[in-house]
């Protein structure tokens, strides 16, 4: 399994810039999302526990159900289903005020299955690629959130 973690500083509120994360359809202002719906609404809150995500990314297909939510701070997730497949046993994102702004960790713990050599594909090809995704997700939330289109931190 390999661990994945984004960090960000948005400039915007903690409670806005948990909103905008939650709520997984904003995923599509990045190049890399082609569509993401609610499946399920959650207990509590649309994005809640409970709520099922269904995103469709050029990198493959999930459905993802939300496992604790507690906003503005933090909401975890797990990948039932994907295609390609993967094997996936946390998702989690966080949000702390900063003089910044929120800081966001964006965290996810993952292996492509193989019939050998799963953690060296994981660690070499996936986890650049989520990477990657992952920070023009919060690329996308920043210019958002406070118009910044160019800032890459």
């Amino acid at each position: 399994m390999e661990t994945v973690t984004i960090r960000r500083v948005i400039a915007a509120p903690i409670a806005d810039v948990f909103e905008w994360c939650a709520t997984s359809t904003h995923y599509t202002r990045s190049p890399f999302v082609l569509r993401a719906r609610l499946a399920r609404p959650g207990a509590g809150a649309p994005y809640g526990v409970g709520a099922v995500r269904l995103h469709t990314w050029l990198i493959g297909w999930f459905r993802e159900r939300i496992t604790a939510y507690n906003a503005p701070y933090d909401f975890d997730y797990v990948v039932d289903r994907s295609f390609p497949p993967a094997r996936h046993e946390l998702g989690r994102m966080t949000f702390t005020e900063v003089a910044e702004g929120t800081l966001v960790v964006w965290t996810t713990v993952c292996q492509v299955p193989a019939p050998f050599g799963a953690d060296a594909i994981t660690r070499v090809l996936a986890k650049p690629v989520i990477t990657h995704v992952f920070g023009n997700i919060l690329a996308a939330a920043d210019a958002a959130l406070t118009g910044n289109r160019t800032s890459r931190r």
